[in-house]
């Protein structure tokens, strides 16, 4: 890739987000699709994070709960599904045959073997069986269009079958064959979460067919989406590439390699970018304030985050499995949290005063309104809970 081409500083990356991942006034998009394609996967393992993360960024978010689920369930625009690091996202849905072989195939493998394994140590039917109930309930599921597991279990009763994972273990338990059946097919790209039970927070989602792909070559796959989320965040280092991608050190060096990226200076050492991406990037017209959801794309999409979030923050801000909750923004960098009350109030603490005078708290405190705006009377309590927002939000 060549020898390194310039040093990009904080203040260019932190410019580089604003606009890049839409949180600067005259950078705000139009809808939620607009917002998926600039971040290219939005965290889906919290429900109301797409929504929040969608919200933030739009010019106009009064409509961010019809228009996001109208994206996700009637046009299917966005698909919420198992991806990088075997986590659920929202996706563009012309991502989907992208996702699914550069990151899906390998752990659908590992994912279906284990299945199979544990439903023999506990004597449960053999793979064979599994494949036929798997043919009903996709035929099924095709049928209905959308469904619960329960009622897949209505057309195919074998989905009821329980089986002990783990017998003897501290950790055992027992599992039905619809739940880790449908994980499994989900990894596998042939299922995708549908419309939820209750309202866009809820946490119970029927199931649909996934939208028909084609099958890709994985190598491509993984340089086409590495390409992507570094032209949305670039620059970055190895080390985040391979920790947001899920990838082998080998498979990202390959990646980088396919797509010409470009070698740069950063204080963390040497970073990349997409080719053509060099040049210098100005810093947003004005400045600009950001209340982001936990789980955010933004706030959890580098694994070296010195640049844009002081460590000793992290505690407060961070659970004890490295789950980002909701972050105050101000020009480019974490300097707070923020949480919602039972009546509906938005507060927020600032954490970091450098640089936080009335402007930004102004600025801040009008977020805070603007947000409360759209999500109304709904009440919002993010699935990983930490320190600040179980503090403030009491």
């Amino acid at each position: 890739m060549g020898d390194v081409e310039r040093y990009i500083g904080v203040a260019e990356r932190r410019a580089r987000l604003a606009l890049r991942h839409r949180l600067a006034g005259p950078a705000r998009a139009a809808g939620p699709e607009e917002v998926a394609a600039s971040l290219v996967a939005l965290h889906g393992t919290d429900p109301a994070t797409v929504y929040l993360a969608v919200g933030a960024r739009l010019a106009d978010p009064v409509n961010t709960v019809p228009e996001t689920s109208r994206a996700l369930y009637e046009d299917r625009t966005l698909v919420r599904m198992h991806g990088m690091r075997h986590t659920v996202f929202v996706f563009p849905t012309e991502l989907t045959a992208v996702v699914h072989a550069s990151t899906g195939i390998t752990v659908a493998a590992r994912e279906r073997a284990a299945l199979i394994k544990h439903m023999a140590s506990a004597g449960a039917p053999d793979a064979v069986w599994l494949k036929e109930v798997e043919d009903s309930a996709l035929a099924a599921l095709a049928r209905r269009g959308q469904a619960t597991a329960t009622e897949l279990a209505e057309d195919e009763p074998r989905l009821r079958e329980r089986f002990v994972y783990a017998a003897g273990k501290d950790y055992e338990g027992v599992h039905t064959v619809s739940t880790r059946l449908l994980k499994v097919l989900g990894v596998e790209g042939k299922v995708v979460r549908g419309r939820p039970l209750g309202s866009w927070t809820s946490s119970q989602f029927r199931w649909a067919v996934a939208p028909a792909h084609p099958e890709l070559d994985p190598a491509q796959a993984q340089a086409s989406l590495l390409g992507r989320w570094l032209a949305a965040c670039g620059p970055a280092t190895e080390a985040d590439l391979k920790w947001w991608t899920g990838w082998r050190v080998t498979e990202v060096r390959r990646a980088l390699s396919a797509i010409g990226a470009r070698p740069v200076s950063l204080d963390e050492g040497v970073g990349h970018v997409v080719s053509g991406d060099v040049d210098p990037v100005a810093e947003p017209a004005e400045p600009w304030a950001a209340l982001l959801p936990a789980l955010d794309p933004t706030a959890m999409g580098w694994q070296q985050r010195d640049w844009y979030l002081a460590p000793e923050m992290r505690p407060a801000l961070f659970d004890r499995s490295g789950n980002v909750g909701p972050t105050v923004w101000w020009n480019g960098r974490v300097v707070g949290g923020w949480a919602q009350r039972p009546d509906g109030e938005i507060v927020w603490r600032i954490l970091d005063r450098e640089g936080v005078g009335r402007e930004a708290e102004a600025a801040i405190a009008a977020e805070a309104e603007r947000l409360r705006g759209w999500v109304g009377t709904t009440r919002v309590t993010p699935r990983f809970r930490t320190p600040v927002e179980k503090e403030l939000g009491a």
